[in-house]
């Protein structure tokens, strides 16, 4: 059984993780500004920073020449000042002296032409100078720093990403391919049907990666390349780790994800980490309701909550202020700083992080938001938005290693997204698998109903009802753990879209849904994708199981199905497939299985999952009502119960909590009946 609460991320310091990134090599030749940042960060109620995530220059300047006596400072003073270092290895940006010496370590792109020097994130993963280099620099680090009082995690690299193309990732490429594909072309050339087009290749040293100029038609040669390009990253990060597990076994590591960033698996990535770490950026105040961006942004928070099992998680970073790399770097607005960081902490992080302490005086980021701005002191309003986050972690301490238990579940899938977006049809554009998820998503967040987010691979077991939408790629073995579950007594939902293709990205034969086809009793025959101003309306059965009535919007893509063992539920209005299905649900063992062959608007799915939720009595952090906008999540060690309501509108709004009585862990006062919300409200409290 899974656990209900989890240790601190370190032992040594039990409390929630308040800090930034840190770049104080930036102010070597003003080291008055280093004491400066000490005296900064107590009035902040910071208490951690990362270090050295951009720093091998200064670490070593010349080949073979280490220099950590600025580093050596920088965490004393840490340590004197009671604040703690997530040190992190600086790979993330190599210096100009390893990339003119060893230009093999510069990334090579699709196009085949390598890169100069600059950026940062642009070197080859496959590189053996680049590995031992970055080993070496790893090893130094820990050596040094082991027994160091601040050293509190490991930050490895920064926010992995891209691809190189390289004669050495060819081969890399070539060699993953031979063992994945037992040494046999054959079988690689059935699994990426490349008799098409007469691709067929007849030696392996045929084989590159995609490229503008040369193979992007054979899906399964994509699908391939992303698996071997997430390998291979990890195999780096691996090669990074090693000599940080051998040196400091004890000290955990981690490393900062990017959301639900394409290019890289996480859930590959997960097994290799201690503690799951992501960087979170919203557009608040943007082109969208704050409250509908606030659900998408949980959805992400809840995938690295489940990276894990339920495991606590880090947010590494944020903006306490703007970012400078959005289109239009608009300002939080009052009382958001504290509410996007403590929806972090609702959803499972227990750390709320920035990117960055002090705002650099030049070059590309000098204009992202800090905690200490270009004026260098302490009278900001963020800088008091801060402080006043800082202060209210520090009143949280019983809800560290805490987590939830959801009775749902929602299938994000990486190589489902990868397969999606390479498909050519049946819509090139608004294909919106990621929205699609995170629309099935926003039900539950509005009434308050934890949820994971996991990938195909995960165990179904553990939950009441399983949502899979669009799941066009199905792996070996899913379609039969999903049967099973239904068949135990679990609800299943998926839509449009599913089933259409295996782990190869070959289309399944016999009919639509494909393995699914048995435990949703329909079969899809065709689909019919619509242009952006075409309608069509789905009419609900009569007496329908779910209480549902009326009509609903068509839009986009509707599935035309045929019910085989399965209850018609709702049918289409109106086109040449006027009273065909369009909701259906299959008994199944002791469960059910719904199919949602339409793409709709967010009020279908708001009353369809309203009905499950009420049929299946799915558990809710508050057992009442609440107002657009308004979210309520939940954590607990099994015991103590502690809810998280959050008001996303910049409108004060009331929350009913009836005869349930709580303590407000903010004000220590006893809380029951109608709570009022101010704008960007938040509300701690545990469940008395």
């Amino acid at each position: 059984m899974k656990p209900m609460k989890y240790p601190p991320i370190n032992p040594k310091f039990p409390h929630f993780l308040h800090g930034g990134d840190y770049n104080p090599d930036q102010w070597k030749h003003t080291p008055e500004v280093w004491d400066e940042d000490m005296r900064l960060m107590k009035l902040a109620h910071c208490n951690v920073m990362s270090v050295g995530i951009f720093s091998w220059a200064s670490l070593e300047p010349e080949e073979g020449k280490f220099e950590f006596g600025w580093l050596d400072t920088i965490m004393d003073k840490l340590a004197e000042n009671g604040i703690y270092a997530i040190l992190a290895t600086p790979s993330g940006a190599r210096p100009a002296w390893l990339a003119a010496k060893y230009p093999e370590v510069l990334r090579v792109l699709p196009n085949r032409v390598r890169i100069l020097f600059g950026g940062r994130h642009n070197h080859c993963y496959t590189s053996p100078v680049y590995r031992e280099k970055t080993r070496l620099i790893n090893q130094k680090l820990a050596e040094r720093y082991k027994d160091h009082p601040a050293l509190l995690a490991w930050h490895v690299s920064n926010e992995y990403g891209g691809e190189c193309h390289c004669e050495l990732c060819q081969q890399a490429f070539r060699e993953w391919l031979k063992k994945k594909y037992d040494n046999d072309l054959d079988k690689l050339n059935r699994a990426w049907w490349t008799g098409f087009w007469s691709h067929t290749y007849t030696d392996w040293d045929q084989i590159q990666s995609p490229a503008p100029h040369g193979e992007g038609s054979i899906h399964g040669l994509n699908l391939d390349w992303k698996r071997f390009v997430t390998h291979q990253t990890i195999e780096f990060m691996k090669n990074e780790i090693a000599p940080l597990r051998e040196i400091t076994p004890n000290v955990p590591v981690t490393t900062n994800f990017m959301g639900t960033y394409t290019g890289l698996n996480y859930w590959k990535f997960a097994p290799e980490l201690d503690v799951i770490s992501w960087d979170n950026y919203p557009r608040w105040h943007g082109e969208e309701p704050d409250w509908e961006l606030a659900y998408k942004v949980a959805f992400v928070h809840d995938i690295n909550r489940s990276l894990k099992g339920g495991k606590p998680f880090m947010l590494m970073e944020s903006t306490p202020s703007m970012t400078n790399w959005q289109p239009v770097a608009k300002l939080k607005r009052p009382g958001m700083h504290l509410l996007s960081s403590i929806q972090a902490v609702a959803h499972g992080s227990d750390t709320v992080q920035y990117f960055q302490w002090r705002k650099s005086r030049g070059c590309v980021e000098k204009f992202h938001g800090a905690v200490v701005d270009h004026c260098g002191h302490e009278n900001t309003r963020v800088f008091r938005d801060v402080a006043e986050v800082g202060k209210v972690l520090e009143k949280l301490d019983p809800i560290i290693g805490t987590t939830v238990r959801p009775e749902v579940a929602i299938i994000y899938d990486w190589e489902n997204r990868w397969a999606i977006d390479d498909a050519q049809g049946p819509r090139r554009e608004k294909k919106d698998y990621l929205l699609t998820c995170q629309s099935h998503y926003r039900p539950f967040w509005e009434n308050g109903v934890p949820v994971d987010v996991i990938d195909m691979d995960c165990d179904f077991s553990g939950y009441k009802l399983l949502v899979a939408p669009m799941l066009y790629m199905v792996r070996p073995g899913v379609a039969e753990r999903i049967e099973k579950f239904v068949e135990e007594g679990g609800t299943f939902v998926t839509t449009y879209w599913s089933g259409i293709v295996d782990e190869n990205d070959l289309c399944f034969l016999g009919g639509f849904p494909g393995p699914l086809r048995k435990v949703t009793g329909i079969w899809s025959e065709e689909i019919d994708a619509l242009y952006d101003h075409d309608v069509n309306h789905v009419v609900l059965k009569d007496d329908n199981p779910l209480g549902l009535k009326g009509e609903y919007e068509a839009r986009e893509l509707c599935d035309l199905i045929h019910a085989e063992t399965a209850e018609v539920l709702a049918t289409y209005k109106s086109d040449f497939y006027a009273g065909r299905p369009a909701l259906t649900v299959n008994s199944f063992g002791k469960g059910k299985a719904y199919y949602i062959a339409f793409r709709n608007n967010g009020d279908f799915l708001t009353d369809f999952y309203g009905a499950l939720i009420r049929e299946l009595n799915l558990k809710r952090a508050v057992d009442t009502e609440l107002p657009q906008g308004v979210t309520a999540q939940m954590r607990t060690d099994g015991e103590r119960v502690f809810v998280f309501i959050l008001n996303f509108v910049p409108e004060e709004r009331q929350v009913d909590l009836k005869d349930m009585r709580f303590k407000d862990m903010i004000t220590g006062e006893d809380i029951t009946g109608r709570i009022s919300l101010p704008p960007y409200g938040v509300k701690i409290l545990e469940r008395l």
